[in-house]
């Protein structure tokens, strides 16, 4: 099995969607007879450096570095006119655009993403549709069981649609510290309470909720880490003593603060899901569970596919401060129930480290490589109406909200 796995944007970057793809890529490609990177690098030096970090071979993309746009353009318009293309087994992409280029000059693709485009973006269903029911589209990779149910409701045949859950990189957390001892590390008291949440820090968090129940609990400490520029939510949280915003972490003090929690937080709301459309399934998560230390959540459809109330999480009702205050005390007033919890979310993270991943998605395109293609039904005259009414939907929500992402419906 060759993979020429393709990404748009340059090589190293911080940002969750590479993490999620390199990682991903560095440990399918073992389990592939020959693999190499299609990315945009600016010299051989850069390519070098990128082929060190992913472990295989760089392609460097005909494409430049700004505009982001011409760039993504630029690296699916030149990937058929590649040696590597006619050499691989199949295209490994994250863009609709490549995989679309992909498919018109012949390649097989595997497409690896974890927005519901179809309801995010009503205007592509169409297109999506064309993509997904070329016979020569051998999966879909859904990284939640939510996504995945969007692309079947459009009719895409339940065999080219697959959930494999993200994962992480246990090295990232380093040897385990005692909580006690990692809150000296950062600064914190002896017998403090903590609550910390990694991140992004913004408005599309739902972290405006948080800083609301750290107004009510004086006697936490509320460590929100993750900062970049200014946000609405540190000019929220400035006169509140007990919330402390730290810059953006790397991965060894990140894994300090971490184990410094007396619970760990994903802030219970559905704003990142419904209104925003940026989170599903939070990349955090997995890391969480690896700690060991007790996660607080919303009670949302995606979350409940990892999580489980009183069984490796507490879940609290989302949007809600007075149950986000008694998800926090339940926590950090019950440390039997807090070790129980943490240890199961433990034990469950073994389910969902990369390599995991990989080898999941490696029995899933083995097979479909096997496999005869499969029959997908025609556009129909009900998917044609439902297509433009929510288009037509859509485009009102563009104009009054300036947003991009359309909101699912309650």
């Amino acid at each position: 099995m060759k993979i020429l796995f393709t990404f748009e944007n340059p090589l190293p970057n911080p940002q969750a969607d590479a993490e999620v793809f390199v990682s991903t890529a560095k440990h399918l490609a073992a389990f592939a007879s020959k693999a190499w990177l299609h990315v945009p690098a600016s010299d051989a030096a850069h390519g070098a450096t990128t082929a060190a970090l992913v472990g295989m071979s760089v392609v460097r993309a005909l494409a430049p570095r700004r505009p982001a746009v011409l760039r993504h353009f630029c690296c699916g318009a030149s990937l058929p006119f590649r040696r590597v293309f006619r050499e691989a087994d199949l295209v490994y992409t994250r863009n609709l655009w490549v995989a679309w280029v992909a498919l018109l000059f012949g390649q097989r693709v595997v497409f690896d993403h974890y927005r519901p485009w179809p309801d995010q973006v009503p205007p592509l269903r169409r297109w999506i549709h064309a993509i997904f029911c070329n016979p020569r589209l051998l999966a879909n990779i859904s990284h939640s069981r939510y996504t995945r149910a969007k692309y079947l409701e459009l009719g895409i045949p339940a065999e080219k649609l697959h959930c494999v859950h993200n994962g992480f990189d246990p090295q990232r957390l380093g040897d385990p510290q005692p909580l006690e001892a990692a809150k000296r590390h950062i600064g914190v008291e002896g017998g403090t309470k903590t609550v910390v949440y990694t991140g992004r820090i913004n408005h599309k968090k739902g972290l405006e909720l948080v800083v609301q129940a750290a107004q009510r609990l004086a006697d936490h400490l509320f460590i929100l880490v993750g900062a970049g520029e200014h946000s609405t939510i540190e000019t929220l949280a400035s006169g509140s003593k007990n919330v402390r915003i730290v810059s953006w972490q790397e991965s060894d003090a990140l894994a300090r603060y971490i184990y410094a929690a007396d619970l760990l937080l994903i802030p219970p709301s559905v704003k990142p899901l419904a209104e925003f459309g940026s989170t599903v399934v939070p990349l955090k998560l997995y890391l969480y569970m690896g700690s060991g230390r007790p996660i607080l959540a919303g009670d949302t459809p995606d979350i409940r596919e990892i999580l489980e109330d009183g069984r490796n999480a507490r879940l609290c009702q989302p949007d809600s401060v007075d149950a986000l205050v008694a998800g926090i005390c339940a926590l950090t007033r019950d440390p039997a129930l807090a070790q129980r919890l943490g240890a199961q979310s433990l034990s469950d993270s073994r389910h969902f480290s990369w390599r995991e991943r990989a080898r999941r998605i490696a029995s899933i395109l083995r097979a479909r490589l096997a496999a005869t293609p499969v029959e997908c039904s025609a556009w129909n005259r009900v998917q044609n109406r439902d297509w433009l009414l929510q288009s037509r939907r859509w485009a009102v929500h563009l104009v009054r909200k300036r947003s991009w992402v359309l909101p699912p419906r309650t």
